[in-house]
């Protein structure tokens, strides 16, 4: 590998870092905006997807039933989540976000979501395909590692 290509693979790799830590930064402050600590943040964007049952959530998110628990239990009484009972099943429970966490979240993400759109205008559809590919590598690649240091805890 040529000298040339090790530093641009090295600036990449700085540029990612500098991203998630300016990622993890908005995500603070729409937390502290809206009295949520990392944690509570996590789960309701795990519920943008949709309704979860709390045994979803607590994989999705890596806590205890107990933990779980205690987080929708928080997110409930600040009106964030519901729990909705399955019309078919009225063992399973489903958390869905409340409209007014929609509106909130929509509020604070939404314009970072249409800048981020416009700014993905300025990449052709072969440059967009490579970052696609480049993002769902490296999401498999951080999993496999968090699986990893999840495995050792035990």
């Amino acid at each position: 590998m040529n000298r040339e290509r090790q530093v641009l693979i090295a600036e990449v790799g700085t540029a990612v870092q500098v991203y998630q830590r300016a990622t993890d930064g908005f995500d603070d402050a729409v937390g502290s905006l809206l009295g949520l600590n990392p944690t509570d943040l996590r789960c309701l964007d795990w519920l943008t997807s949709g309704p979860m049952t709390a045994g979803e959530l607590a994989t999705a998110t890596g806590l205890s039933s107990a933990a779980t628990t205690t987080l929708i239990d928080r997110l409930e009484d600040k009106g964030y989540v519901t729990r909705e009972r399955d019309g078919t099943d009225r063992r399973k429970v489903a958390i869905r976000l409340t409209s007014e966490a929609e509106t909130r979240l929509g509020e604070l993400y939404g314009p970072l979501a249409t800048e981020g759109g416009n700014l993905l205008e300025l990449f052709s559809d072969d440059e967009l395909a490579r970052i696609h590919t480049f993002l769902q590598q490296a999401t498999s690649l951080v999993e496999q590692r968090e699986h990893h240091v999840r495995s050792r805890q035990r």
